[in-house]
């Protein structure tokens, strides 16, 4: 149970640091946006659980296979996640930021394919991931055409 833990407090902690060390602003209040973009508060909070989803599964995949492709990939998939708002909104650079969520999302969905057979439950933990990541890459290709 400690090792869930540190991995919930970590995916957690360090997704909050990077999300209060890189905030929209007013670069981002200045740009045109989609009509679909959702209300401010919605980010936080399914950032936050998609975090814990997110830690739930590497230890799922950790405690099985510490080395192994699945946890690779998952590692993969948590830098593209941490790296996605210091290119959007401290770097302002929006198709850089486009570029990542496609890698991001084609980690997830890779994850989920090595999980599914293996640990049908870690591969379910990221489905709604999938479906959030797949809205913010419309969201941000939509800004990205606007702007």
């Amino acid at each position: 149970m400690l090792r869930l833990l540190v991995f919930v407090v970590g995916v957690v902690g360090i997704g909050w640091l990077i999300g209060a060390t890189n905030l929209p602003g007013e670069w981002y209040a200045g740009l045109a946006k989609p009509g679909f973009v959702p209300p401010n508060w919605a980010f936080p909070v399914a950032w936050t659980s998609l975090y814990v989803m997110i830690a739930i599964a590497g230890w799922r995949t950790f405690s099985r296979e510490p080395l192994g492709s699945a946890m690779l990939v998952w590692a993969a998939q948590l830098v593209l996640n941490f790296a996605w708002s210091p290119v959007m909104f401290t770097m302002h650079q929006i198709g850089a930021a486009l570029v990542i969520l496609i890698c991001l999302f084609v980690t997830i969905v890779t994850y989920i394919g090595l999980e599914l057979s293996r640990d049908r439950p870690a591969a379910a933990l990221f489905l709604p991931y999938a479906a959030w990541v797949g809205f913010a890459g419309v969201l941000n290709a939509a800004i990205w055409r606007l702007n």
